[in-house]
């Protein structure tokens, strides 16, 4: 089941794109190489007049120049295109990062074709257990598009002064709207679409081709929104970048968006500390929970405690997964949490579940090479108010882990919805409520269901999460 979106403006009426040749040694193309003079002309409405990334391309570059082999072939492809960049180096006296004239977000739009209809190898690796594809493969694409075209947009030619360090800051909602299958070629397209002093919002669709198949339409099937953030290389302090100039009455509306989203961070921010209203709240929430630890012989036996739901991995962190700038690729961990979160859904439900939505993504701390890492899953809460298509909400935690040091910091924090088969649901199963015994639980998860606008409904004697509004109509996998 999916939700469906609030409507958006269409992200990209017309494409710049690119290829790298297969198995070639081709010169990059001069584009690549940051410039004013892109050859974009962002008055072409004809997407088949420009040739994207070829996501089976994956041309080999000494790995001096790029990092860790060993990811996607998407990624490697983005990666080799991006180290047209690093070829070029700095000058010696290289002075901080100076923003140049705004840019188009055509002069940074980039996309990536996965031909899947006809690459069998690139679509082996992309397919899951159950002939779906891979959603945290996707997810990890997705971050290398992004900084990719965070790249090309902060790309100064002339070497005059030295790189920034742009990192992943956050990612918004992704939600899916409609199945993505593995047997048909698709697209990714991102661009920058707001800038503010040192931070970039990049918005990226997914576009399946119909190919004759009336069950699949144009429409974006996958949405996301990127926040890069941009540091000086050298003194690791905030650094401004080059503004952007929206050229279309597409682009302006996409910037009124992503300045108010923009607005509306901060504003939660400030009231994250100090509402007034959520006693009650946290009562009703931690009701069941204390009859959970003080009598759990009369406990209700269609819940269970948040703690009885949890999963973890720990890992040390390979030098094969890291990014350009040495430390750990963001779209790795995003991959690896949304296969814990997954994990975590399954577990608890008893039946594999299907992807809905990425709710959000927060970085807090960079992760480096070498680093102890943790992730801790736990199912937040559930959602029943349509008992034939219930929802499971599931929070990862990442904790860079010291031992050296005695010390634990958490470095992202990720939110994921899964829905459970409704023919599993018709044959019986029931998704149980998740209950929170501690206040730290139940504030975690009052502060989701603000941020999805769900409130607390009592139903059956237990306090059940539902949707202010009314249900939201899903179209099925």
């Amino acid at each position: 089941m999916f939700r469906n979106p609030k409507p958006c403006v269409p992200l990209f009426h017309h494409l710049s794109r690119f290829r790298i040749t297969p198995n070639s040694l081709c010169p990059i193309p001069p584009f690549l190489v940051p410039s004013n003079n892109l050859s974009t002309d962002s008055t072409d409405t004809n997407p088949t007049t420009s040739v994207p990334i070829d996501a089976g391309s994956s041309n080999r570059k000494p790995v001096s120049l790029w990092p860790g082999m060993f990811h996607s072939p998407a990624i490697h492809a983005l990666w080799e295109a991006r180290s047209s960049i690093c070829e070029i180096p700095p000058l010696t006296n290289a002075t901080a990062y100076a923003p140049s004239a705004p840019k188009t977000p055509s002069q940074s739009r980039t996309s990536v074709f996965y031909n899947f209809s006809s690459d069998h190898i690139l679509r082996e690796q992309y397919r899951n257990p159950w002939n779906h594809i891979r959603m945290g493969k996707l997810v990890e694409d997705f971050d290398a598009l992004a900084g990719t075209i965070a790249f090309k947009h902060c790309s100064n030619e002339d070497g005059t002064t030295r790189p920034l360090l742009l990192v992943t800051a956050a990612v918004d909602k992704m939600v899916l709207n409609k199945p993505i299958h593995i047997d048909a070629d698709f697209i990714i397209v991102g661009a920058v679409t707001w800038v503010g002093r040192s931070s970039m919002e990049i918005q990226l669709e997914l576009t399946q081709s119909a190919q004759g198949n009336t069950n699949i339409s144009n429409s974006p099937a996958l949405v996301a929104n990127f926040t890069f953030v941009a540091r000086d290389s050298i003194t690791g302090k905030a650094s401004p970048i080059n503004q952007i100039s929206p050229e279309s009455e597409q682009e302006r509306l996409l910037w009124e968006e992503a300045e108010e989203r923009n607005k509306l961070r901060k504003k939660r921010k400030e009231q994250k500390h100090g509402e007034s209203g959520d006693t009650d709240r946290l009562n009703e929430l931690l009701a069941e929970g204390r009859i959970f630890c003080d009598m759990p012989a009369l406990a209700n036996r269609d819940s269970i405690l948040m703690k009885d739901t949890c999963q973890q991995n720990s890992f040390i962190c390979q030098p094969q997964k890291r990014n350009i700038h040495g430390r750990i690729f963001g779209g790795f961990l995003m991959r690896r949490a949304f296969e814990l979160a997954f994990s975590t859904a399954y577990a608890f439900v008893g039946a594999a579940p299907h992807f809905l939505e990425v709710d959000h993504v927060d970085f807090f701390k960079p992760v480096d090479v070498g680093n102890f890492l943790r992730l801790k899953s736990c199912v937040l809460y559930t959602e029943r108010e349509n008992t034939a298509e219930p929802l499971v909400n599931v929070e990862v935690v990442a904790h860079v882990t010291k031992p050296e040091h005695r010390l634990s910091e958490v470095s992202n924090r990720f939110y994921f919805t899964f829905g459970v088969d409704p023919e599993a649901v018709k044959n019986g199963l029931r998704v149980r409520c998740v209950v929170p015994a501690k206040e730290e639980e139940a504030r975690k998860v009052l502060e989701r269901m603000d941020a999805e606008n769900l409130s607390l409904v009592k139903k059956d004697g237990n306090f059940e999460v539902v949707k202010e509004n009314k249900c939201i109509e899903k179209t099925n996998l």
